[in-house]
């Protein structure tokens, strides 16, 4: 991954005497503590991070886990007390106050909660502002503004005034005037939190469609979960100024690193997050057509399950047999001589919630490749267990009750 933007060790302090506070900070001592001994603000603690071209990273915490500072930082709305930030490698702490200007003007914009809208200007006038104050000529500025207009629905709205749109209308003059200067980077502090869930939905929807036509850097603030997961390629999870985790919405659920990371998952509809192929690794196992009977019977008691799927040569499911089936069969000894139930099938992409519906009859459901060979197998039970908080606990499922009489008929 290139970086678009770098940020390596910054840190933000409130006070009047942020010396202190630095070096105690940095020997690891708690921003609270810091807080404690020194009277001064640790509001940002040592952040580094990464974000690519055209990656949407969101930062998401608490109030007052320093989100809103750190974003604020990026474009030095507020100066850093220590550290580094680099856009294209270009250090932005170094520029002097001319440059600095350029570098919101063309590089980098912000969006804002509040919109920020000046009241007596039209919608297309809000929208040319910062190219009028960048100096574009009259026309030029226009035609660029009523593109940008178009890009987010509000070319009708052209001549209007604030005072006559919705709140969701604004936010979309917000972001438009912000892609008028046409930065390589979007800076969105909690953009949507003002709006009413509908609107926040549909203008969530908006920015995903227009980042693929548009592929901007985005870097998204937000306090909730549920809105980080939607938009997000990478999500870095903020606390008492320090990112606790970074990584994509699938590590941040299923492998959240502590209970403050896991608390903001546990609301989390997983049926429209989490795949067929989070959950197939280890769950019905897959037993070869040419397997004897013994074999299959042992693998079904090690894998704790009442019934296996079975694959050709080619790896493709011929079907799939009951534990029990297996056990009343004592005369055949190869796979290839039972009968097979036929098998459903879905690509390790299906969302869970489909592969539930797949799962009818309490029987299996193979989950394959684009080359249609299984990768592994799931059932009702799975995925039922998958997306309960017990799945983290517990990935091997309920107990079979008739585990025993299995060994009994393996032997």
């Amino acid at each position: 991954m290139t970086a678009k933007l770098k940020a390596d060790g910054v840190f933000k302090v409130y006070g009047t005497q942020p010396e202190e506070a630095l070096r105690l900070a940095r020997q690891g001592v708690h921003p609270k503590d810091v807080l404690s001994r020194t009277g001064q603000v640790v509001a940002v603690c040592d952040v580094s991070f990464e974000v690519g071209e055209a990656e949407i990273f969101t930062i998401m915490g608490l109030s007052g886990s320093g989100k809103s500072t750190l974003v604020r930082c990026l474009n030095r709305l507020m100066e850093p007390s220590a550290g580094s930030i680099q856009i294209d490698g270009e250090q932005l702490l170094q520029k002097g106050p001319a440059e600095l200007r350029q570098v919101r003007r063309t590089k980098i914009a912000m969006v804002f909660q509040n919109f920020a809208l000046l009241p007596h200007k039209t919608v297309v006038a809000n929208v040319e502002f910062g190219l009028q104050l960048r100096g574009e000529p009259r026309q030029q500025r226009r035609e660029t503004a009523l593109r940008a207009l178009e890009q987010v629905g509000l070319s009708d709205w052209a001549n209007r005034y604030p005072d006559n749109l919705s709140g969701g209308m604004k936010q979309r003059v917000g972001l438009a005037r912000a892609l008028a200067n046409d930065p390589d980077i979007l800076l969105m502090d909690e953009p949507f939190s003002a709006l009413d869930p509908l609107i926040r939905a549909d203008l969530q929807e908006a920015l995903l469609k227009l980042q693929r036509e548009i592929k901007k850097t985005i870097v998204f603030i937000t306090h909730d979960f549920h809105e980080a997961v939607k938009l997000s390629d990478r999500i870095a999870v903020m606390r008492d100024g320090r990112f606790v985790q970074v990584g994509t919405p699938h590590d941040i659920v299923l492998r959240p690193v502590d209970d403050y990371v896991e608390n903001f998952a546990r609301e989390l509809d997983r049926s429209k997050l989490l795949c067929a192929g989070d959950v197939s690794p280890m769950r019905v196992p897959l037993i070869r057509a040419d397997a004897v009977r013994a074999d299959a019977l042992r693998q079904l008691l090690m894998a704790n399950k009442p019934h296996a799927v079975v694959v050709g040569p080619d790896g493709k499911p011929l079907g799939f047999m009951r534990g029990q089936e297996l056990e009343q069969a004592r005369d055949a000894t190869a796979m290839s001589d039972l009968p097979r139930r036929a098998v459903a099938s879905a690509f390790a992409s299906s969302a869970l919630i489909d592969l539930y519906r797949a799962c009818e009859g309490q029987a299996p459901v193979a989950i394959v490749n684009d080359a249609g060979q299984a990768v592994g197998a799931v059932d009702a039970g799975d995925v039922l267990l998958h997306l309960s908080d017990h799945a983290r606990r517990s990935p091997d499922g309920p107990s079979m009750q008739h585990g025993p009489e299995m060994l009994e008929a393996a032997q």
